[in-house]
């Protein structure tokens, strides 16, 4: 590991180097004014740490048991499209660098490798996040993933129209990507990301083109957010009788909409506000986190803004069971590919054991809201 690159910030300065603009600001933007984005970020030091002392701290265990599996570390990587545009074969990368750091990885259904090819290469557990574009659609995929042994069924509930992402807009971002001279010329100042790019082509979200509901509108549908703005109550109830293994819903952010998923049959909940990326001055979902846990029994998991392991700290003494690491995570791959990847893991792991100690925890089992102090007036 590299000593100039000792956190996510790191990494993400370097991802910022690495990428040309249109594909870091895809990466990196927010809707509206971005304010959701900063949020997420400072909603953090709402929550203080007030440590114990005299405890022995000698060995620390920051393993995680989720769904009766015991990983190394509580926290996952979270489903993320495109994930070829920051390093060819990105997914695969991804989900290799999970297995072999024992956490869940979450195969999103805009990747760029297919549902099958992700399943036949990578050996760890594989769970599959899953986009509603159409019920025809969304039921072959799920008969697709059940069919590749995936283990765990994410269905993302908060895009049911796009994020008003100006960035994106102002940089004409879509796939295939409009060759402008900006857009050239910035991709030649980034000579080795168009060398990676010249050499495997476009990406393409390949689950829509291998299906037989697929077809260019549909692909353009998932880059822009098109989803099925119908689904409701009785449309997930139709899912959950598809999905024979755990299902998690994503994307909701009030307790009784959690307490409503799980009565419908889901096994838990991600909380999330969509990493900032689609409703502008959204309550990040680390101040619903605490009233959520207290109103449902099954696991509670959480993402967006997360860059600290002492911020999953926070989340897990709040009540959550896992945290997802989406922008984080495609840091490190964005910078040097899967090794970066890796290496923010392994840094976040190492800061999670650190802050453990610091705050007189022996193992993230014993983390009660008891060790923070809440500066909300």
């Amino acid at each position: 590991m590299s000593n100039k690159l000792l956190n996510v910030a790191d990494y993400r300065a370097l991802a910022k180097k690495t990428l040309p603009k249109i594909i870091f600001d895809y990466l990196e933007g927010g809707t509206d004014d971005e304010t959701g984005l900063y949020h997420n970020q400072q909603v953090f030091d709402r929550w203080r740490f007030i440590p114990h002392r005299f405890i022995d701290v000698s060995n620390r265990d920051i393993s995680c048991t989720l769904f009766n599996k015991v990983w190394s570390a509580p926290f996952a990587i979270a489903p993320t499209g495109l994930n070829a545009i920051f390093r060819p074969d990105g997914d695969l990368l991804l989900a290799r660098v999970a297995e072999k750091e024992n956490i869940p990885f979450i195969l999103s259904s805009a990747s760029n490798m297919t549902i099958e090819d992700v399943a036949r290469q990578c050996y760890g557990e594989k769970w599959f996040q899953l986009y509603v574009v159409c019920p025809k659609l969304a039921e072959q995929m799920i008969k697709r993933a059940l069919a590749a042994d995936y283990t765990t069924l994410i269905i993302t509930v908060d895009v049911a129209v796009n994020g008003y992402r100006e960035r994106d807009i102002r940089n004409q971002f879509r796939l295939p990507l409009h060759y402008c001279p900006r857009v050239l010329l910035d991709g030649c100042l980034h000579p080795r990301w168009l060398l990676r790019f010249l050499r495997n082509g476009m990406p393409q979200l390949v689950n829509f083109i291998s299906t037989e509901h697929a077809n260019l509108n549909v692909q353009a549908a998932v880059i822009n957010r098109h989803m099925d703005a119908s689904f409701n109550w009785q449309s997930l109830e139709q899912l959950r009788a598809l999905w024979p293994y755990k299902l998690l819903i994503k994307g909701v952010i009030r307790p009784k909409d959690a307490e409503k998923c799980i009565e419908l049959g889901a096994d838990g909940v991600i909380l999330s506000n969509h990493g900032g990326r689609q409703l502008d001055g959204a309550l990040s979902p680390m101040e619903t986190l605490s009233d959520t846990a207290q109103t449902i029994c099954q696991p509670v998991l959480i993402d967006s803004g997360f860059r600290r392991g002492s911020d999953i700290i926070k989340a897990l003494a709040l009540g959550a069971n896992m945290v997802l690491l989406g922008r984080a995570v495609l840091y490190g791959l964005a910078a040097t590919g899967e090794q970066g990847a890796s290496e923010v893991i392994r840094l976040l792991k190492a800061d999670i054991e650190r802050t453990l100690a610091h705050i007189g925890v022996p193992s993230i089992k014993k983390l009660t809201p008891d060790f923070l102090h809440d500066r909300k007036p």
